[in-house]
């Protein structure tokens, strides 16, 4: 159902839009988590640490269909605040068009360099195989992937965060039941994982693409009312705009850029961690998807964030942006609270989730991770939301040197941290990172509204 999200009560009306987007990603970071538990416990430890030690390389992927679903969900939310309805239909039709040929173009790259990025990142021999395996497949299915984020990015411009809730949840189903059919009843081990993801991920794409042509039928509605031509006639919507991919591409390239970087400084990480041994990556591996759940959660809350503002924007609803990041932080660190309070009281039991031996190195590593990491969810939550305001209002400059801050400070810290402390070195880098790019995203979100409220532009 298409919403407008420029009138009523702003908390009421962010809570209510986002709320459906945090359970969708939820779903699909459960479904990332099932993976790892059921290769850890049915294909074993190594199986683990293969999906594990190729999981920045996929994040490379994911950053461009992020990046990609973060500009048009921008530029579509505000066309549609300010009712230009005809334009959002060719912002639709752009972003499909580019979309599907540029996704095509990175599966063919991904799939001829797949062993050089393995090798890059030095992933020990007794786990290459499987996961440069793992790799390929996931690289094939890389258009649905790319397609679906698109069109979740769509549906949430209009305000409706419900409809891709329901193909999430039937997706992460579908992929958690053929994860168990393929590797616990069939034993394909790490290629069961792989293809669960793939065919899961296929179907969910298709039926959100079909859901939203439907979806445009309402957007035809209100493009009737728009100004006829002299004639009288309504004017033909183009397809294709160049006008329109620039303005998308103005916020979707550094939002790519920023998501890519972050996942390249995360394979730098991942190189490092992957010296200590296959142990290590294990540990590493299932902590930090236990970490990705919430942070995802945070960036979740924090696109919901960037709609709002974009649809208050176009409506020249100004004043509603400082309510939408209060109500957005409460939001955000109620979930920072209860995640930081779960991991550092109770992370043991969250480890054993993937991990069998409660005693082993990997246990010790992903548990030592988790008890530095959570308490500074309360900092990160602040700078996720702040983020969210400034890509709305387009302040994107601003979003990539606090995100560029975290990233560097992070790898630099890393690399020197881990001579003196060993691995436990790398995890202290994440809050020092945290903690000082939060406050510049809090700052820059400052000087943005001041800047807007004061009638000076974005």
């Amino acid at each position: 159902m298409i919403q407008d999200l420029t009138t009523g009560d702003s908390g009421k009306v962010l809570l209510g839009y986002t709320v459906p987007m945090f359970i969708s990603v939820a779903f699909q970071q459960i479904y990332n988590i099932a993976d790892s538990m059921i290769a850890g416990r049915f294909a074993g430890e190594d199986a683990l640490a293969a999906v594990g030690a190729s999981y920045p390389i996929t994040m490379i992927f994911m950053a461009v269909a992020v990046g990609c679903n973060i500009g048009c969900s921008v530029v579509i939310s505000q066309l549609f605040g300010a009712r230009r309805y005809r334009e959002l239909k060719t912002a639709v039709s752009t972003v499909l068009c580019v979309g599907f040929f540029l996704s095509a173009f990175l599966t063919v790259a991904g799939l001829a360099t797949t062993v050089p990025m393995m090798r890059a990142i030095r992933t020990p021999d007794n786990i290459f195989a499987d996961g440069a395996l793992y790799l390929r497949i996931y690289i094939g299915g890389f258009v649905f992937l790319f397609l679906y984020n698109v069109v979740t990015g769509m549906f949430n411009s209009l305000g409706d965060s419900r409809t891709p809730l329901y193909f999430l949840i039937g997706s992460s189903v579908g992929n958690i039941l053929l994860d168990l059919l393929f590797v616990a009843v069939f034993h394909w081990g790490v290629a069961g994982v792989a293809w669960a993801t793939f065919i899961a991920q296929g179907a969910a794409c298709v039926l959100a693409l079909l859901a939203f042509r439907v979806r445009l039928r309402e957007v035809d509605g209100r493009a009737r009312n728009d100004m006829p031509g002299q004639d009288g006639t309504q004017p033909k919507t183009p397809l294709f705009s160049g006008a329109m991919l620039y303005k998308i591409a103005l916020v979707a390239v550094p939002s790519i850029l920023q998501q890519s970087f972050v996942s390249v400084g995360n394979i730098f990480i991942q190189s490092l961690v992957n010296s200590y041994g296959s142990d290590v990556i294990a540990g590493y591996s299932a902590a930090v998807k236990l970490n990705t759940f919430v942070i995802t959660g945070f960036t979740t809350f924090g696109n919901g964030v960037s709609g709002f503002v974009a649809q208050n924007l176009g409506a020249g609803q100004t004043k509603r942006i400082r309510e939408c990041f209060r109500a957005g932080v409460k939001i955000a660190l109620t979930v920072a609270v209860c995640f930081g309070l779960l991991y550092f009281c109770a992370g043991g039991a969250m480890m054993r989730l993937f991990l069998e031996d409660a005693s082993g190195t990997a246990m010790r590593t992903g548990l030592l991770f988790l008890k530095i990491v959570a308490p500074f969810y309360l900092v990160v939550s602040l700078k996720l939301i702040a983020d969210g305001v400034l890509r709305g209002a387009e302040a994107m400059r601003c979003f990539m040197v606090s995100t560029f801050t975290d990233l560097i400070l992070r790898v630099i810290l890393a690399y020197i941290l881990s001579g003196p402390f060993g691995a436990s070195g790398i995890w202290l880098s994440w809050p020092v990172g945290w903690g000082v790019a939060t406050a510049l995203s809090l700052l820059f979100y400052l000087r943005t509204t001041d800047r807007i409220e004061g009638g000076q532009g974005r």
